[in-house]
C-alpha cells in the first residue's frame, strides 16, 4: 500500500457501476474521488455545507487509468495533498484494488475555496488549512 496518502477509505462498487464491458466504468472513479474528497473534507477537515460561509468549487479534475475493477470489489482510495495555496487546493487521489497493492486509478482535483454568496475567493481558514497541511504529500525531491 502507497505510504505516500494520509487518508485511506474504502468504497464499495455496485451493481450498477459495471458497464456493458463488465467493469466499473470510467464516470464512476471520478465519482468514488468526489466522495472521499468530500466526506474527508466534512468529516476530518471541518467544512460545513450546508452553512458555511466558504465553498469549494472544483476547476480542475483529470484521471489517469491503470487497471479494472468489476462489481462487487471494493475500490481503497487513497488521498492526499499536493499543493495547498491560499484559497486552492490539490487532491491527488489512489484508486486501488482490495488489496491496497493494485493501481486502478490516479485522480487530482483542484478545489478553489470562494464565498457562499458572492463566489469570490476567499482564503482557506482554520480547522481546513490545518487538516489540509496534515495530508500534504511527504514526496522525496531528488
Amino acid at each position: 500500500m502507497d505510504t505516500d496518502y494520509g487518508h485511506w477509505e474504502t468504497v464499495p462498487t455496485r451493481w450498477k457501476d459495471n458497464d456493458v464491458y463488465g467493469h466499473v466504468n470510467n464516470a464512476v472513479h471520478y465519482s468514488v474521488m468526489d466522495t472521499v474528497i468530500n466526506t474527508w473534507l466534512i468529516r476530518a477537515a471541518g467544512l460545513d455545507i450546508h452553512h458555511g460561509s466558504a465553498i469549494g468549487l472544483c476547476v480542475e479534475s483529470n484521471c489517469v487509468y491503470k487497471g479494472s475493477i468489476a462489481f462487487p470489489e471494493a475500490f481503497r482510495v487513497g488521498l492526499r495533498v499536493g499543493h495547498l495555496g491560499r484559497s486552492s487546493v490539490r487532491y491527488e487521489v489512489g484508486l486501488f484494488g482490495e488489496d491496497g497493492e493494485t493501481p486502478l486509478a490516479e485522480g487530482r482535483f483542484v478545489h478553489v475555496f470562494v464565498d457562499r454568496e458572492t463566489r469570490r475567493p476567499v482564503e482557506i481558514g482554520e480547522p481546513m488549512r490545518s487538516a489540509m497541511q496534515a495530508l500534504l504529500a511527504r514526496k522525496d525531491t531528488a
